[in-house]
């Protein structure tokens, strides 16, 4: 099996079949990184994504991994993306400002979720963007912290840092919006179990 910097490498080349494989190999996972931000406009951005990987404008390097690179790239136009709209608004750009800020639309396929789930992804989509981006990353792509921060572009060590603040953030906008006790405990308890279902269910 051809690894995914081959088919890089082939559809740079012109070979469509590469691209074809290498866009099915990384769809589902770019579609989940975009969902839960942009909610049904993920699919313009993925095929932005996966235009500005074959066009090589931005360089890979070699100490990264192509998940990493890929995820970089999803990033930046994510990042552009918001700019974009505020820009529309008549607003400038807060790197504090949540998606829910940006006033940019959420998933419309909730239908079957647990309340937990829901609880996770509203409470997601509370956060600083960054801190969104990093535990998503962390927990629906399973990526370690080196590779979060070729994402990011930030040191291991700032990225574990980000990871702790963000967790607790996470968990004051969830006790923010659970209905009881009980629904802030089932949904803060089994954080991992909500949200490898939900990866499960996007995937």
């Amino acid at each position: 099996m051809a690894t995914d910097i081959e088919l890089l490498h082939a559809w740079r080349g012109g070979d469509r079949e590469a691209g074809g494989e290498l866009f099915d190999r990384y769809f589902m996972a770019l579609r989940r990184f975009f969902r839960n931000k942009v909610g049904d406009e993920f699919e313009e951005l993925v095929q932005r994504t996966l235009a500005r990987c074959v066009e090589g404008q931005t360089r890979f390097r070699g100490d990264s991994n192509f998940r990493s690179y890929l995820f970089g790239i999803a990033y930046n136009v994510l990042r552009e993306h918001i700019r974009g709209r505020m820009r529309e608004r008549g607003r400038s750009d807060d790197e504090h400002a949540s998606v829910v800020d940006h006033g940019l639309p959420g998933p419309t396929t909730a239908v079957g979720l647990h309340r937990e789930q829901r609880l996770l992804l509203e409470a997601l989509r509370r956060l600083p963007l960054n801190d969104q981006v990093v535990l998503e990353l962390f927990y629906w792509e399973q990526l370690d912290s080196g590779q979060i921060g070729d994402v990011l572009e930030i040191p291991r060590a700032t990225v574990r840092s980000r990871l702790r603040l963000a967790r607790e953030r996470l968990r004051g906008h969830i006790d923010e919006l659970a209905r009881n006790p009980r629904e802030l405990t089932s949904t803060v308890d089994n954080l991992d179990r909500w949200a490898a279902d939900l990866r499960e269910r996007w995937s």
